[in-house]
């Protein structure tokens, strides 16, 4: 440490953010990728729209394992995304500004995006 109380190097391997600086990384991944991925989104919407072959089509994609695991990926990016969306309200309004406050509500955020995701798709199982 220098005079001034700031470190001379930083190394980048020993740096653990906190739960809400995660969060809010994940928030802005999962809101590129939901918007990279709504061209797929509209092909499969298009393809269950064709006809009955078309749906059947787009059920397939989406039942083949890898669908399903692409599936579980796209929901979780969603419910991350809205989750940890109505946080940031709720921050703006006053809601969760402390410390201990911010944390609980980034960890309630990040497990309600994984459980609600599970869920869903255990829907389409």
């Amino acid at each position: 440490m220098t005079s001034q109380g700031r470190p001379i190097f930083l190394d980048l391997t020993k740096i653990r953010l906190p739960i809400n600086a995660l969060v809010s990384i994940l928030h802005r991944i999962t809101g590129v990728l939901l918007i990279l991925s709504i061209p797929l989104v509209f092909w499969l919407f298009q393809r269950s729209l064709a006809g009955p072959e078309g749906f059947e089509q787009a059920v397939g994609l989406l039942r083949h394992p890898f669908g399903l695991l692409l599936l579980l990926g796209w929901l979780w990016l969603l419910m991350h995304h809205f989750f940890v969306g109505i946080r940031f309200l709720l921050v703006e309004v006053g809601v969760g500004e402390s410390r201990k406050g911010g944390r609980d509500t980034a960890w309630s955020a990040l497990i309600a995006g994984i459980v609600s995701a599970i869920l869903l798709w255990a829907v389409f199982l």
